[in-house]
């Protein structure tokens, strides 16, 4: 079965919504690992003053993510799911947090980051880049939306390459799909499975930060389960960046 794309898959979010927020409370370690890759964005403590984006925001969980560990900072939350976000919007949150639904890929429609030449300080984005039809072209938007200096951390599914991983994945997502199918969310969970096991390896996705213009790539691993499962890619953009 082919992993879903574009308009389908968004669709297939939005149905999701009302039980997401359930089921990633049940993965060990979901919303910590969220900080973590928060907090290797690497910014001033509390944030205050910088603006930050949240790409593929989803339900919020990784806007307030972002919010513990930058109380101070100005937010723009991004999705490309209708359903998914206005879960997010219903949750309580502070004047600085903002809500944009638009796709990834277009951001500049959107006008999100338009202005002066990098209007963000960091974009954080999870489980967002095997999603995209196109993730280079949303690497460089993300570029394109950085102050010079400003960083990135992608907190994704981008598996080691070891057949140890991979196998613990399948088994993880095969004993979860009887539930979702259950909820209706078969599709949805199917997609995940799969597009985890098709999408690059960790360090296939650094090297396409690095293509994107990105400098001091790295890729960190997060604890627990998803050891050699789930990465924080972070990098920066460069400070003689020019203005276009």
């Amino acid at each position: 079965m082919p992993t879903l794309r574009d308009a389908a898959l968004a669709s297939a979010f939005d149905h999701a919504a009302r039980t997401y927020d359930t089921l990633v409370s049940a993965n060990p370690g979901y919303h910590a690992h969220l900080r973590r890759s928060a907090r290797r964005l690497g910014l001033p403590a509390q944030g205050r003053g910088l603006r930050v984006l949240d790409l593929g925001c989803g339900t919020g969980a990784s806007t307030a993510a972002l919010l513990s560990v930058l109380p101070d900072a100005e937010i723009t939350a991004v999705d490309a799911s209708a359903g998914m976000l206005e879960r997010a919007e219903a949750k309580h949150w502070p004047s600085s947090v903002t809500f944009v639904h638009t796709p990834a890929e277009q951001l500049g429609a959107a006008g999100i980051g338009s202005g002066p030449v990098g209007g963000f300080d960091a974009v954080f984005a999870a489980y967002l880049f095997r999603n995209t039809a196109d993730p280079d072209r949303v690497l460089t938007s993300v570029r394109d939306v950085l102050a010079p200096g400003g960083r990135v951390a992608v907190h994704e599914y981008t598996l080691s390459g070891k057949h140890r991983h991979r196998a613990v994945w399948s088994a993880v997502c095969a004993g979860l799909l009887p539930v979702t199918t259950a909820l209706g969310d078969g599709a949805l969970y199917r997609h995940l499975w799969r597009s985890v096991l098709e999408f690059d390896t960790v360090t296939h996705f650094s090297r396409r930060l690095t293509a994107a213009g990105f400098t001091r790539v790295r890729a960190l691993p997060l604890p627990g389960w998803q050891t050699g499962i789930t990465h924080t890619v972070v990098g920066q953009v460069p400070q003689e960046r020019t203005r276009g």
